[in-house]
């Protein structure tokens, strides 16, 4: 409407200088030209930087033409997946069952949703659509994992027994082994999204953090001197019966 205007606006100055007569069809035509402008610009937005990523998901070899509303979709799935634990490890003795359970059927709500309120972007005139990676998330990993572990976690819970906490559950064990296969599982879908959001390398954000800290950088190295008041353990050696220092909490 706002380009429908300002194309009439157009249209009436043009008419003005020219003074060649028609000033209705002037307007007309002033504000189809702005309406085409505007409607080219939109087109070009949502189709501008084309990318065709082909990719092997599950034995299939799936071929996509990402355009920018692709690229966005992509990226925001991505990142909901890789600050979660559906990529995350939850390694034995740690984490709360409950907690990932309820993470996984959040992720799977916010997968679920765009496609249910039609707000996602429609499928590409060629090739494959983003979404139907979603939807074998969804139907194929995420909603059997969660029919099966749900139920069997709430009974346990509910019972006598449960009040102790997770860490008696019969089924801890099996859960987490489940769990890890299902992140593997993930893990592939996952890394596809971060290909067609165009990230260089997704695989780099789901990786485990190993960086080593500072001091084992820097030990050995002739070039950085002793804090002061601190003394040159390069000199002095290590004592004798010393244990090294714990990891920080949360170290693995």
């Amino acid at each position: 409407m706002l380009a429908g205007v300002i194309g009439a606006v157009v249209g009436i100055a043009a008419f003005a200088i020219s003074q060649t007569g028609g000033q209705l069809l002037s307007v007309v035509v002033g504000a189809l030209a702005g309406v085409a402008v505007v409607l080219g610009a939109h087109l070009y937005r949502r189709s501008a930087q084309l990318t065709e990523v082909q990719l092997s998901l599950a034995g299939n070899v799936l071929t996509f033409t990402a355009n920018t509303d692709m690229r966005q979709a992509a990226l925001r799935m991505f990142f909901q997946a890789a600050t979660r634990v559906a990529t995350r490890p939850l390694e034995d003795g740690t984490g709360n069952l409950r907690e990932a359970l309820t993470s996984l059927k959040n992720l799977f709500d916010l997968y679920r949703e765009p496609i249910e309120s039609g707000t996602a972007p429609p499928p590409p005139l060629r090739g494959d659509s983003v979404h139907e990676i979603v939807l074998d998330i969804l139907n194929f990993e995420l909603a059997p994992f969660l029919s099966k572990w749900h139920p069997r976690l709430r009974l346990w819970e509910e019972s006598e027994a449960g009040r102790n906490g997770e860490a008696d559950w019969p089924e801890n064990a099996a859960f987490r082994e489940e769990l890890r296969e299902l992140q593997v599982r993930l893990r592939e879908y996952v890394v596809a999204l971060g290909r067609i959001a165009g990230l260089r390398d997704p695989e780099r954000h789901l990786r485990r953090s190993d960086r080593p800290t500072r001091p084992t950088m820097d030990a050995g190295r002739p070039d950085v001197p002793p804090i002061s008041g601190v003394p040159d353990q390069r000199q002095s050696g290590p004592t004798h019966g010393a244990s090294p220092l714990p990891p920080p909490d949360g170290a693995s």
